[in-house]
């Protein structure tokens, strides 16, 4: 019971303490390494491609529009799988290991 208090803790506080998102300007979707704390009103990630050229960073839910892929998790506009859902797919498998 101790391990789903601490889990729940753990889920509070990481969206209590804002959104964070990649930021960057690159040709190399990997190469975009700086992470931004967004501010108010900004409450999505964004990922924009045009000719090659990749935008990365905080954007507000009504300007998420066109071919600009937007997402409401920390660090979810990179290009490899980081943060909550890595730590949860874990977190999910070492419970079904534990009780199956």
């Amino acid at each position: 019971m101790k391990f789903y208090g601490a889990l729940v803790l753990l889920l509070t506080v990481s969206t209590a303490c804002g959104l964070r998102c990649y930021t960057c300007t690159t040709t190399d979707p990997k190469s975009c390494t700086t992470i931004t704390d967004c501010v108010s009103p900004f409450n999505r990630c964004f990922s924009l491609n045009i000719n090659g050229v990749i935008t990365k960073g905080c954007q507000t839910s009504l300007l998420c529009v066109g071919n600009m892929q937007c997402c409401e998790t920390d660090l979810c506009n990179s290009a490899i799988p980081t943060g909550p859902s890595v730590i949860l797919l874990l977190v999910s498998s070492a419970i079904i290991t534990l009780f199956i």
